[in-house]
Formats: C-alpha cells, structure tokens, sequence
C-alpha cells in the first residue's frame, strides 16, 4: 500500500522543506547545535507560521489535524531541525483541550508546555511525583524539552486513577537540571519538584492519556522517516561521487542492494506513518495499535538504515565535518524517544487476538 497525500498537503510539504532548506540548511544548524540555544529557530519557526500547522483556527491556529503535524516533524527531522519545543506542544494538545489560551500561545507564540514524563518510557502518569497540601514533590528524569518549556504538564497516578497538574517551570519549587544527549538537535532535563505549586486541570483522564501517547509515537516515527530520507539521499548523492577502481561504488551491486533495501525501507515507513497519523486523525477503533507501528517499525527502520549508510560513507561517514553523523544521530535517539520497539511491539502484541477468531 502507497499512501497518497493530497494536492494541499503535498504543497504544504513541499513549501516546508523549501524554507527549511534556506532557513535550516546544514551550516546553520550546526551553528545552533554548537551554542546550544536553538532560539533564533524557533522564532523564525514560529514567527513565519509553521508552528500553527496542525493546530485549530480557532485556537490561533493555520488548521489540519495529526497528519500534517506528521509531516511538519518529518521535514524538522530531515533538516535535523531543533524541535523538542515543538513536539512536546504537538503532543500535549488534546491534554490540554479545555486549556484554550495556552493551545493558542504554543500556535501563535511557541510557547511550550511539556509533558513531564521520562522521554526513554511510553508517555504513561508518573508515579515518583505526589501531591501533598496543595504542592507536588518528586523527580522526573529525562523530560523532553523541560530547560526551554514555559510550563510543565504532570499526568500523575493516584491509586486507579490519573490527575493532570500544570505548573509554571520558573515555579521556586522546581529544579531543571539539564542532561546532554549525542543528538544534540533535542534536550533533557531532570525536573525535581519541591514542594512546587501547581494547578489540576479538569480533563477526562483515560483517553486523554491514550491520545498523548498515540501522538508522542506517531509524530516520532515521523521524524525518523525524515532523518531516514535524508540519510538515504546522502548515502546516494557520495556512491555516485566516490570512486573505486575507477568506476563510482554506486556501480557496484553491493551498494546497490544495500541502496534499494534502504528505499524499500523508507517508502514503506511513509505509508506507515501517514496511515498512523490518518487513522489517529479519524479515531478508528485500531488507532493505537497503528501507532504502535509506526513508532516500533519505522524508528527501528530508520535506525538500521543509518547503519547502512554509515557503511556506504566509509571512513568519511564517521567525521565530524560530514552531515551524516547530525541524522545517524537522530534516528538513534528516535527509535528509544518515547518508549523502545520493544515497549511498542508489547503493546501490539497485547492488542491481537493470541488465537484466530472460531467461525
């Protein structure tokens, strides 16, 4: 199966990657990762309305749902892009649907509001955070995009249930203490609250934390697939130029059996991801295993196929200077963001019947 975009998202897609490669190109991005402080994308992010894709009109919003969501993480994953900020707004949005200004502050202003859960684990309510005379105390390692986020949103288990906090990141009661990751286009930070005050929104806990994990995986599957096609084009673009023997090593068969297994992977991996996205948009009954799916398939997919391209490249695959390490890199983060194959495939594997339905 092929999945096939419209004409308007096809355009939207096309027009993206088109400013991201005058906005975004290799030496820019570079210099953002060197700093460390991905601001002046950000702004230009949201200054120029990409960040308002996927996001309701009436909310400040450019309009579509998850799909065109998916297809804005694909191109920031094909640019190596900085984007937890962003993505931790795409994921918490229906969390936050009775919470309409701040919807609209993260469309219009990227103004972040993070989930605060362990960015290696499938989006699930905390359990080392309690609540206690109106205060939250506890520490939550490895949240995504916390040191940038204006706020904090905790999913916290209580018994059977689950209660959802909102606490303002510069509360006294917080600590962000940042952690460093090889790829250095996304952060961590550990978030310790003490004695930290925050506010319980009024939400429908059970679906709204199934909803939070099905976009978590689908939109990081989709960077992957990004971070996958780019490495696919580099791996192409240097056996055409690197010569062996005098002849281009893209002659060879081997390389062009590893070539095609890396184009087989990466146009299956779109159809999976745009039908995940597709079928979340829709709430189809099968949605959370589709996402399931696409998070434990195409981040797997896209992590072995960096393998492969890292093997096409030769020695000048693995320098500093070379742009594939920027990609390699996300595509490795991406398969454990958000909970491993494994986690994911456990999860589908509980959704399937164990034996064939009797006539």
């Amino acid at each position: 199966m092929h999945f096939e975009l419209s004409d308007e998202q096809e355009l939207f897609a096309t027009s993206l990657r088109e400013w991201l490669g005058e906005r975004a190109g290799s030496s820019s991005v570079r210099g953002w990762l060197d700093t460390g402080d991905p601001a002046a994308f950000e702004r230009l992010f949201v200054g120029d309305g990409w960040a308002g894709v996927g996001f309701d009109e009436d909310l400040g919003g450019q309009g579509g749902g998850l799909l065109e969501l998916a297809l804005t993480a694909r191109e920031l994953g094909r640019a190596a892009a900085p984007s937890a900020g962003w993505l931790q707004s795409a994921i918490v949005a229906p969390a936050l649907a009775n919470e309409a200004e701040l919807v609209r502050a993260a469309a219009e202003c990227g103004d972040v509001t993070a989930l605060a859960v362990r960015a290696d684990r499938i989006p699930v309510a905390v359990t080392s955070v309690q609540t206690c005379d109106g205060g939250l105390r506890g520490r939550i390692p490895c949240v995504l995009g916390a040191a940038r986020s204006r706020r904090l949103l905790v999913p916290i288990a209580d018994a059977e249930t689950t209660s959802w906090w909102l606490v303002d990141s510069a509360d006294a009661g917080v600590g962000i203490h940042p952690r460093s990751l090889l790829d250095r286009s996304r952060d961590v930070a550990d978030v310790v609250f003490d004695d930290a005050t925050g506010r319980r929104i009024e939400s429908d806990p059970a679906p709204l934390r199934g909803e939070t994990a099905i976009r978590a995986a689908v939109l990081v599957a989709a960077d992957a697939l990004g971070a996958a096609e780019r490495m696919l084009q580099l791996a192409v673009d240097y056996s055409k130029q690197r010569q062996q023997f005098g002849h281009p090593i893209g002659s060879f068969q081997a390389v062009k059996h590893a070539a095609a297994q890396m184009l087989v992977t990466v146009e299956s991996s779109f159809s999976i991801v745009c039908f995940a996205a597709q079928s979340a948009e829709e709430q189809l009954p099968e949605r959370a295993t589709h996402a399931a799916v696409a998070k434990a398939q195409v981040t797997r997919g896209a992590a072995e196929l960096g393998d492969i391209a890292l093997t096409l490249h030769g020695a000048i695959g693995y320098t500093w200077e070379h742009d594939l390490h920027l990609f390699y890199k996300r595509a490795k983060l991406d398969r454990l963001l958000f909970g491993a194959p494994t986690a994911w495939n456990d999860r589908i594997a509980d959704a399937l019947p164990l034996l064939p339905a009797t006539a």
